[in-house]
């Protein structure tokens, strides 16, 4: 059995107007980055919206490890379907250190737990010697590191990222490229990753799918 699995998703912005999404579906192993390619106004954002539970599908259903998050009679609300999501402006805490954004979304963890996690990040990331620092203290591929690892900290099933290089210079991509495929690798985190760009997702993801313009699955290829 997959380890995710989309069936038939239909989301619509109005109701007299053509679906947004229609009938997409998708499936995932566990550990597998896979990839959703297509231009501006595709939907591929729209299908992460649904899955994160920021927006509730007309149809369809999303089982995540075996348990339902969305179909006709369950909504699981987004802070407990155990998610990450890195945004496209890292949506960082510009009054928090590197450690208090990390460690954000673990409120509810002993302050020894805490602390391990963050060393365990910290590393992960290869941002140790940072974690005093602002967000405006960190280039671009330093803040999208802590994005990364703030997403990573609560332990989620899935990650979502959405254009994570949007905000890059085009000089920087090639080496984030490599170093955010290979803290996926380590973490062995689950992903689904949107990107305008064939050269994000030749470089990032095991497999790939193409959303055409009305939301549909279009074709699978090989990465």
């Amino acid at each position: 059995m997959s380890f995710i699995q989309i069936k038939n998703l239909v989301f619509r912005y109005e109701r007299r107007r053509p679906p947004v999404i229609n009938q997409f579906s998708l499936q995932l192993a566990k550990g597998e980055i896979m990839g959703m390619l297509g231009k501006s106004g595709s939907g591929k954002s729209t299908i992460l919206r649904l899955v994160a539970g920021l927006d509730i599908p007309e149809q369809g259903e999303i089982v995540i490890n075996e348990r339902t998050i969305v179909d006709a009679q369950v909504c699981i609300p987004p802070e407990k379907r155990e998610i990450g999501m890195v945004f496209q402006d890292y949506a960082l805490f510009p009054h928090l250190t590197v450690a208090a954004n990390i460690t954000f979304g673990l409120q509810r963890w002993s302050r020894a737990e805490r602390k391990k996690r963050l060393k365990e990040m910290l590393e992960l990331v290869q941002l140790e010697s940072f974690v005093r620092r602002y967000p405006h203290e960190l280039s671009g591929g330093q803040q999208q590191r802590v994005a990364l690892a703030r997403a990573l900290a609560p332990q989620p099933s899935l990650l979502l990222m959405d254009e994570p290089f949007s905000n890059l210079d085009t000089e920087l991509k090639g080496t984030i490229r490599r170093e955010l495929r290979a803290i996926l690798r380590q973490a062995k985190m689950t992903c689904l990753f949107v990107s305008h760009d064939e050269d994000d997702i030749a470089a990032i993801c095991d497999d790939a799918i193409r959303v055409g313009t009305d939301g549909e699955y279009q074709q699978r290829e090989s990465s």
